[in-house]
């Protein structure tokens, strides 16, 4: 019998079902050539996992699915009852599975699907088919990795320092991952990945997963002692929080698997192409009131400031926290999502008009999914939250969250949502989710599943009311940074600090997963309300010049020369905004560890920015070597927006250049010498 292959873009996914049971992964990486059918078997003798494993199949490692009923446990032995494959155009093509076990009373169907990128997509689905009700423990979604990926790389990290990076042996054993915060998390990993010895941004071998879930989740590596290694990843699920009657279905959400041979920026260019698939339209520059304002919202304040965000070329203007009833601090208001008559007696419109009029779209903040105690939405509906009513959850930032499973709760959020986003013809959301959820207990089962899920409808019912509606998703920062929320909204808050320093490693690794039209990257202002570190407006600007730019400061506390300096380098952003947003992202494994090189590389054009992150122990910094471009082509080579104060710059930064890719790669750019915390734009153009 012939495997089944999926392969597209120089990846190859090969699917075995000679044998008994469910059809065993042979190999996912490197694409295969001609060779196929029966030809193809001999190569693939090697021990390799089916696609839900389990001890039956001789699996003594973590099982695809657990769980059972009450008084039996039988496992699961599945019986392939059909195995569909679709040849799709511009991609690797589909394969579903369908399989059975009468004796267990459990039916599955697996999916996968390889986009045009080699991008493969997988999810599970199991059906209860007896009357007693099954319990689900847990169901993964994995695939192999060979022996030669012995280095796992994954991500940690905290409030306003999100996606720092941690490097480990792939032994034998797991490393796992696991989140129960009730959303996805400042110390989630994002991806999981496993590659060659030494694997950087632009060599090695390397295998990556991403589970595309915002609520409890599982990201594991896992090698046996037979030699067997996989990634793996799901919904990490609470005892009975799923429970199938008869006839009910469970499924993963969709897990992400990713390959290269060529570095993490290869595997990162396939994920980055799968959001992309999504169009966008142009990203407009962006002020946020929240770090200018806080809960100061007095109307003339916020005109002054809209109109020095017009002056500095911003494009869109967002009212944070703090415009609805009794919102004068974060201890009370939450869920009472009418504006503060108190504040506001003309209602929004008096600023929202002259946003407008300034040229500027118009959006407001909201955190739905959260209530404070001290709200009139609590005090008359305390069983709204998502808690057991003996025994409330403990409170985070004086905050409950609301159980937008439960149907009024939803209802009632709709109604208010779909009302002020029509009411103000609002151009943009800012959707927060500012605590992680604890003790969740919905109908008194766990209740974060259906917290998740309850989520995503709401986001794309009001969506369907409003189609030109854009939304981020923010959740103190970068807490909520995966693919099932990014499925809904436009882009991500990527950390609530605007520490450029810090920013610069946050927009760097985050960068693997989402790509810069996503990453919400502000100018902030010159001493960050964070750290407190001071930085100078140049490097804060070429910092959030790589991303959707925007502005977090109090413009009407600003200079005109620093006015006028912003406003130079929205320009060059504006400018340069058709590469940074849709051109392939590249990052230089530069050997200095206190600079960065990266970029942004279309085949015409390219953009890079040389950092200075901290200081040299070299007297001299070495070459640049640009990554990505066409070694065959020429391009001319000019520095784009101000040049860094105090900076030894070299002959070629004077006037344009032309040289070849090969050179610029090869051989690079003689460095400047920057001070820390500097930055240099370099631009090229095919010619």
């Amino acid at each position: 019998m012939s495997p089944v292959i999926l392969s597209a873009a120089g990846v190859a996914l090969v699917l075995d079902d000679s044998g008994p049971g469910l059809p065993r992964v042979r190999h996912f990486g490197a694409g295969l050539g001609p060779v196929a059918g029966p030809d193809l078997l001999p190569a693939l003798a090697a021990p390799a996992p089916p696609l839900l494993p389990a001890q039956g199949d001789g699996w003594y490692g973590r099982p695809g699915l657990s769980g059972g009923r009450d008084g039996e446990h039988w496992p699961v032995r599945w019986t392939v009852d059909g195995i569909g494959v679709t040849a799709e155009p511009g991609s690797g093509g589909s394969v579903t599975v369908t399989a059975s076990d009468a004796r267990a009373g459990l039916r599955l169907v697996s999916e996968l699907v390889m986009d045009g990128e080699g991008l493969v997509r997988m999810r599970h689905t199991v059906t209860n088919t007896e009357i007693s009700p099954y319990r689900v423990a847990g169901l993964v979604c994995g695939l192999p990795v060979p022996a030669r990926a012995g280095e796992l790389l994954d991500f940690t990290g905290r409030w306003a320092l999100e996606k720092a990076p941690q490097r480990r042996a792939f032994g034998q054993g797991v490393w796992s991952r696991e989140n129960r915060r009730g959303r996805t998390g400042h110390d989630a990993t994002g991806l999981l990945v496993a590659g060659t010895e030494g694997f950087g941004f632009r060599g090695g071998e390397v295998w990556a997963v991403h589970a595309g879930w915002s609520g409890d989740h599982v990201h594991y590596a896992e090698r046996l002692a037979e030699g067997v290694a996989l990634l793996g990843a799901g919904e990490l699920l609470e005892p009975g929080e799923v429970v199938l009657a008869e006839g009910a279905s469970y499924s993963t959400p969709w897990v992400y698997f990713a390959w290269s041979g060529a570095g993490l920026d290869d595997a990162s260019a396939r994920l980055h192409a799968h959001l992309r698939s999504r169009p966008l339209p142009v990203r407009p520059v962006t002020l946020n009131n929240w770090e200018a304002t806080y809960f100061d919202h007095g109307l003339d304040r916020l005109l002054e400031l809209a109109g020095r965000a017009a002056e500095a070329g911003i494009e869109r203007f967002v009212l944070d926290d703090g415009w609805f009833r009794h919102r004068r601090h974060d201890r009370a208001g939450l869920g009472d999502w009418y504006v503060d008559e108190g504040v506001w007696p003309d209602g929004l419109h008096p600023l929202a008009d002259r946003v407008r009029k300034l040229g500027m779209q118009f959006g407001l903040w909201f955190e739905p999914e959260m209530v404070n105690p001290d709200s009139d939405l609590a005090r008359e509906h305390p069983d709204w939250i998502l808690g057991h009513a003996e025994r409330m959850p403990p409170p985070q930032r004086h905050q409950q969250v609301l159980d937008l499973a439960r149907p009024e709760a939803y209802a009632y959020l709709l109604e208010r949502l779909d009302t002020l986003v029509g009411e103000y013809a609002l151009d943009y959301i800012k959707w927060d989710h500012n605590r992680d959820i604890a003790e969740p207990v919905h109908d008194g089962v766990p209740g974060v599943h259906a917290q998740t899920l309850a989520t995503y409808r709401l986001l794309d019912e009001l969506r369907a009311r409003h189609p030109g509606l854009e939304i981020e998703s923010c959740s103190s920062g970068g807490a909520r940074v995966d693919y099932g929320i990014l499925a809904r909204t436009d882009r991500v808050w990527t950390s609530d600090s605007n520490d450029a320093l810090d920013r610069q490693r946050i927009q760097r690794w985050t960068g693997l997963l989402v790509p810069p039209e996503r990453l919400g990257c502000h100018v902030g202002a010159p001493r960050d309300h964070v750290t407190g570190r001071v930085l100078p407006l140049a490097f804060r600007a070429a910092t959030a010049l790589f991303g959707h730019m925007g502005v977090e400061w109090d413009l009407t506390a600003a200079s005109q020369e620093e006015l006028d300096e912003l406003a130079t380098w929205i320009a060059l952003h504006k400018r340069l905004r058709p590469v940074l947003h849709a051109g392939r992202v590249v990052r230089a494994d530069h050997p200095d560890p206190s600079a960065l090189l990266h970029g942004v590389v279309l085949p015409e054009r390219a953009v890079y920015a040389y950092v200075q992150a901290g200081s040299r122990l070299e007297i001299m910094p070495g070459p640049l070597l640009l990554p990505g471009l066409d070694p065959e082509a020429v391009y001319e080579v000019r520095v784009a927006g101000p040049v860094p104060e105090r900076a030894a710059m070299p002959e070629w930064t004077a006037a344009p250049v032309r040289l070849p890719g090969a050179v610029l790669g090869e051989l690079g750019l003689p460095a400047p010498v920057l001070r820390p915390a500097s930055a240099l734009i370099v631009e090229l153009e095919r010619v």
